[in-house]
């Protein structure tokens, strides 16, 4: 996707205040707006104007958008880096069901998400960490903010102590961080979008009510060697040609150690193989899948080019015979 430069497209500079943000807006959205403009791709300015404004009024928006750097170019290709939204902390509670399965909604009058760009959408849509900014019964008070941990971490559970920025508006009208620590323990378990209530640390209470809440939203890095599925794990294990075809015990790598575990006899490339209760602990533990991959040795020796010479004189064996069919 292109990056898109919403300073640019507004006309205005970085540090551009509040009010000038507003009043760009206005100037473009007149200028634009499909049912009056003359002006050659009116209607798609228009949007491009919605979504720049969109995201440069919202204060927290704002901030994280700006955490990106201004030395991307409009057109650039463009990913979210990988720890996109980590260490940000928004006003809004969590959506029913977690952030992750919500999709971005606008305030009423505006376009929503499906009347916005790519690049909008993976920063701010309903897969983001930011999807539920904003929302929630007491959205003025309780916050929220993504915690990112290790699979081993998600098994074993950990304590962190996390320096969350939370983005405020000076009084003329600029923006910045504030920063404050919160200690966090993650219980053993933990699964992917799974939500973290801190009671009592989010924004204060207005004229001595009690404070909101903060809620932390696990995300679970990708690991070199599992993929994750809810609690299972599923692991490509590499076997010998041998090992396969006539069976072997090896030991096979898990969440909780090395387990010994039996590859039958005539095993093929892809089978899947069970290890009970060796993926996330929970009242319903994950399992591990062994998924088996065969790995042929080079014949890269004259004594090595003789046996698969051998092989294929004696064993009789069509890989194709049913693929004709």
């Amino acid at each position: 996707m292109e990056y898109r430069d919403y300073y640019k497209l507004l006309g205005l500079e970085r540090s551009a205040s509040a009010e000038q943000i507003k009043t760009a807006y206005r100037r473009l959205a007149r200028k634009y707006h499909p049912d009056v403009s003359k002006e050659k791709n009116a209607e798609e300015r228009f949007k491009e104007v919605q979504e720049a404004y969109e995201v440069l009024k919202d204060p927290e928006k704002r901030a994280a958008y700006d955490q990106l750097g201004s030395e991307w170019k409009s057109g650039q290709q463009f990913h979210p880096p990988p720890d996109w939204g980590s260490g940000f902390e928004f006003s809004g509670g969590p959506p029913p069901g977690g952030s992750r399965r919500r999709t971005y909604r606008a305030a009423p009058g505006e376009s929503g998400a499906e009347d916005f760009s790519d690049f909008f959408a993976s920063l701010f849509g309903g897969g983001s960490p930011f999807a539920g900014a904003g929302v929630g019964a007491h959205a003025a008070r309780d916050h929220h903010a993504r915690v990112d941990i290790t699979l081993e971490e998600a098994f074993r559970g950990t304590t962190r102590t996390l320096e969350l920025r939370r983005p405020a508006v000076a009084s003329d009208g600029s923006l910045a961080l504030e920063t404050h620590t919160v200690r966090v323990t993650i219980p053993a378990g933990v699964t992917e979008g799974q939500l973290i209530r801190l009671q009592g640390q989010g924004s204060p209470g207005a004229a001595g009510a009690p404070a909101g809440d903060l809620y932390l939203e696990v995300h679970i890095l990708p690991h070199a060697l599992y993929q994750l599925d809810g609690r299972d794990v599923t692991l490509t294990f590499p076997v010998a040609p041998w090992e396969a075809a006539l069976g072997a015990s090896v030991n096979v790598p898990t969440l909780g150690g090395a387990v010994a575990m039996q590859i039958p006899a005539n095993s093929q490339p892809g089978q899947k193989l069970r290890l009970r209760g060796r993926g996330l602990p929970g009242a319903n533990p994950g399992d591990e899948y062994v998924q088996l991959k065969v790995v042929l040795p080079e014949a890269s020796s004259p004594q090595a080019r003789a046996l698969y010479e051998q092989m294929r004189a004696q064993l009789n064996f069509d890989p194709r015979a049913d693929f004709a069919r």
